[in-house]
């Protein structure tokens, strides 16, 4: 039997988070410790270190969701980051070296100003689910923790009412900084916007969803019950009118090809997705990743 004890240790890891925090809000990385290879992007794209975001950050919201992978060294944070003209919200993970230097730090900065798609009312606050710990007996493995978070991805794309995850009854969804399920005031952008998360998905209201490609989740909480996921969402912008499974005919919100490059956790207790975190952002239509290897 293989060794299951963590290789690391989630308050140290949490401390490295901090650290980078700091720096960045600091504008100063010569306070964090790297590795002697960093591989570093911001929004899809490896930049050096100390360019992008470090530039231009005047400070952070209150928002701190926090997570760790104790097993493969990673550790991951959503909050929102306030730059000249807005506040954007805001998604990192790190991977650190068994020293604990970092290695590997992704980022996603939603610059709605530079976005096709504005989110209303954003709002960054604390969800207690998302922090809380899951008893042992409420626990998935951590494969099948990401084989219900892919089956989320594998709903999504070609949205056709097949349901290839499991939703609790009572399972929300956020999106930049957005409520986006059981939410009639977001309907006037997407109006399935009311329902619930399994609802959504067996109306096939997301059909303009050409393929969701380069999936990762390279990021599991074991103890949490959170997977982070990574990856595209492509829109061909050809469908025009198309059927629910009720019936109704509705028009695509999609009209032109681009690609939604995302960030997304998912909390997972009783075999059952909970609760969705969400942060994405357009980029040129079938952009690939950097961090495809």
């Amino acid at each position: 039997m293989t060794d299951q004890s963590p290789a690391f240790d989630r308050q140290k890891l949490y401390a490295v988070l901090d650290r980078y925090l700091a720096a960045l809000e600091a504008q100063d990385p010569g306070q964090v410790e790297w590795a002697d290879t960093v591989r570093h992007s911001e929004n899809n794209v490896m930049i050096d270190v100390g360019d992008g975001l470090w530039n231009t950050i005047s400070s952070r919201g209150d928002y701190d969701l926090r997570f760790a992978d104790t097993r493969q060294g990673q550790v991951g944070h959503f909050g929102s980051v306030i730059e000249p003209h807005e506040e954007s919200g805001f998604t990192v993970r790190i991977g650190v070296t068994p020293d604990y230097a970092i290695s590997e730090v992704e980022t996603i900065v939603v610059r709605q100003l530079d976005s096709g798609i504005q989110f209303k009312n954003q709002k960054w606050y604390r969800k207690p689910i998302l922090e809380e710990e899951v008893a042992p007996e409420r626990r998935a493995t951590r494969e099948r923790m990401i084989e219900l978070s892919n089956g989320y991805f594998e709903t999504l794309e070609l949205n056709d009412g097949e349901i290839h995850t499991k939703f609790h009854p009572d399972c929300q969804r956020v999106e930049n900084g957005v409520q986006t399920t059981n939410n009639p005031e977001f309907g006037d952008i997407v109006p399935v916007a009311a329902l619930g998360c399994e609802e959504q998905f067996r109306m096939g209201n997301y059909r303009y969803d050409d393929r969701l490609r380069a999936r990762r989740f390279p990021l599991v909480d074991e103890e949490r019950g959170l997977v982070l996921g990574a990856g595209f969402i492509d829109h061909s912008g050809k469908l025009d009118r198309y059927q629910l499974t009720d019936g109704t005919w509705v028009d695509s919100l999609v009209r032109r090809p681009h690609s939604f490059n995302l960030l997304e956790l998912f909390k997972i207790q009783d075999d059952m997705l909970w609760q969705i975190e969400a942060n994405f952002f357009t980029v040129p239509y079938n952009m690939p990743s950097p961090w495809d290897d």
